[in-house]
């Protein structure tokens, strides 16, 4: 896959490691020409100098091949108007921006485009927004037998009742993050786009669960 980021600081030069080196191809915009500096001698990505959300800039870092788009500069309006423009002008299928002020995660989250606020912010989480897939293990028993987890699931799912996603998958839905705030599930509650799931499971029953959630609902339901 091909991704851009937007911002070369600490949170975006390692994001831009870390995904190259797990096979992706990078290229990471950034005002400032000597920030690419961080990236070190071994980054074979793009560096474009230029505004993030500057649709030319963007064209420039290959943003209409892009599957994915990271805003984390160090502005909250210039990650989400660069956000935007990525999800809505070019189509990015995975969207997500660093927002320093968490009150507005909320009304950013309305907008589809998930966010992911300073006080919790890892590398690691922006990675599972940008790569959504398999499992995060949140939490399990002394004796390691069940766990909560954090599942990815196909983007299908989206429509069809939280219900219908355990009975595939054979495994209790613990609660939805949804707009930043848990939430426990209902008979009728359905996942809708930037819903986090998490699932209740035994370590052992773990992968057939990411299984059934990455294949999507069967026909006919």
């Amino acid at each position: 896959m091909h991704i851009v980021i937007m911002g070369c600081g600490r949170v975006g030069s390692a994001l831009a490691r870390a995904l190259e080196k797990q096979g992706h191809s990078v290229a990471v915009v950034d005002q400032d020409p000597t920030a690419f500096r961080r990236l070190g001698a071994g980054f074979n990505g793009r560096r474009v100098t230029g505004v993030g959300f500057d649709q030319d800039t963007l064209r420039e870092a290959g943003i209409e091949e892009a599957g994915a788009f990271a805003a984390v500069s160090s502005g909250d309006n210039s990650n989400i108007i660069a956000a935007r423009v990525a999800r809505e002008t070019f189509g990015v299928e995975h969207v997500a921006a660093r927002i320093y002020d968490p009150r507005r995660a909320e009304v950013y989250q309305r907008l589809g485009i998930p966010t992911v606020a300073t006080v919790r912010w890892t590398a690691d989480q922006m990675l599972r927004r940008l790569l959504p897939s398999g499992a995060e293990p949140l939490w399990q028993d002394p004796s390691g037998t069940v766990q909560l987890a954090e599942v990815a699931y196909a983007p299908s799912w989206i429509g069809h009742r939280i219900s219908e996603l355990e009975e595939a998958a054979g495994a209790r839905v613990a609660f939805v993050t949804r707009l930043g705030e848990g939430t426990l599930p209902t008979a009728h509650m359905v996942v809708q786009e930037g819903d986090l799931v998490q699932v209740m499971v035994r370590k052992a029953e773990l992968a057939a669960v990411e299984a059934a959630f990455a294949a999507g609902p069967k026909e006919g339901h």
